[in-house]
């Protein structure tokens, strides 16, 4: 789910997303006026967001057994959103930016070793819907690849075309939520859909200086797309860190859910198994028939390079491991702490909401982050956690919700 742009896909609709895929190109990056004709619109669902959901009151978040160390990783998180918390509109309708501000002071002074009292003091906890989570885990991949082409680094790291925007209202209908599509304008005016993914495998984009790395794997550089952002290692230690700069566009197709639609996975013989892990073994045992399972994911993420921190959520901060999630911004506040209680026990607990991804979607879905290494590589490829979710909100903010209804 990373990288102030990134986001969240699943790979198999049963773990794995890609942190950011709503923050795909600004609603300003569109071209000069030329003349078109008008595609009529359609009506704009209104969306759903928590309020929409229903709410109501949780238990005593002192009742909740918050351990030490896990909220002393929350309370760092959480001061590192404040300042956006503090600025910025939360789409969920639960909260106003001046509700943070009295738990944010508080968070600068607070004693790290008295964390778990600081969210009982300021927070109280309020249930989305039902509060049945879903959680998947995501990661920072880290692969072979270079800044400047060699032999055995011959896979196209891109930056984001220029050529990618939105449509002028007029030339193409509206998304269902009123933004307007991405593509481009080819050389008679026509709004049309960017090139996908195997058009720019085939070479749509070469010679335009797009290249911003070179990676050795093709198979290694798709999932990273997936993740959204990661480190790229040379042979000579070298490392570059990229982060998601965009989308081209099409929707995402989980090769997972392809792969288990035609029963590839599973455990009997000759199958593979669901987690990131037994996909990849199969596309690499498979290369001509996994190269065309890739394709049909037409999805296509644009990278950038980022500082040496690491990956950067929705909210413009570091996530950090094991206490960072990606969340539905229409559910979740961004910045807002999380509580988990699932059945799975390294996923339980409180973490903070920092990012999003193109597939968690809906009230209490939620993408943990695991940090980088082969460790954090294998929870997150199989973390597929059920169980219940409660946000902490300032106190008060329930009674205010209520009263507004």
């Amino acid at each position: 789910m990373l990288g102030g742009g990134l986001r969240w896909l699943a790979v198999a609709g049963l773990s794995l997303a890609l942190i950011g895929c709503g923050r795909i190109i600004p609603e300003g990056r569109v071209p000069p006026p030329v003349a078109s004709v008008p595609v009529p619109r359609k009506p704009v669902t209104p969306a759903a967001t928590a309020l929409t959901a229903g709410f109501a009151a949780g238990p005593a978040i002192s009742s909740l057994g918050l351990r030490r160390d896990d909220a002393r990783g929350a309370l760092l998180s959480f001061r590192t959103s404040c300042p956006r918390l503090t600025s910025r509109s939360d789409s969920s309708g639960l909260t106003q930016p001046g509700d943070w501000k009295p738990a944010c002071a508080a968070a600068a002074k607070w004693p790290e070793t008295e964390a778990a009292q600081f969210f009982a003091t300021w927070f109280e906890a309020v249930r989305i819907g039902d509060g049945k989570a879903f959680v998947t885990g995501y990661y920072e991949p880290q692969i072979a690849g270079v800044r400047t082409r060699r032999p055995g680094y011959d896979v196209p790291v891109y930056g984001l075309p220029a050529d990618l925007v939105r449509a002028r209202p007029g030339d193409a209908p509206p998304n269902p939520n009123g933004t307007q599509p991405l593509g481009r304008y080819d050389e008679q005016g026509r709004f049309v859909p960017y090139f996908d993914r195997g058009e720019i495998e085939d070479g749509a984009l070469m010679g335009k200086g797009l290249e911003i790395a070179w990676a050795a794997d093709p198979v290694e550089l798709f999932f990273l797309q997936v993740q959204g952002s990661g480190r790229l290692v040379g042979p000579d230690g070298a490392v570059m860190h990229i982060g998601y700069a965009g989308q081209n566009g099409h929707a995402y197709t989980g090769i997972g859910g392809l792969m288990r639609d035609r029963g590839l996975l599973g455990s009997g013989p000759g199958k593979y198994s669901g987690s990131m892990q037994g996909i990849m073994q199969y596309i690499h045992e498979n290369p001509e028939t996994g190269r065309a399972l890739m394709r049909e994911n037409k999805s296509y993420v644009f990278f950038r390079e980022i500082g040496p921190d690491g990956p950067l959520g929705a909210l413009g901060v570091p996530v950090r491991a094991r206490d960072s999630v990606a969340a539905d911004p229409a559910f979740v506040p961004l910045g807002a702490p999380v509580w988990l209680e699932l059945d799975r026990g390294e996923a339980s607990g409180l973490w903070v909401a920092q990012d999003t991804g193109g597939a968690i979607k809906g009230a209490n879905r939620f993408d943990s982050f695991w940090g980088a290494g082969d460790t954090a590589r294998t929870i997150a490829g199989g973390m597929s956690g059920r169980g219940e979710a409660l946000l902490l909100l300032p106190k008060g903010t329930l009674k205010k919700l209520q009263q507004a209804r």
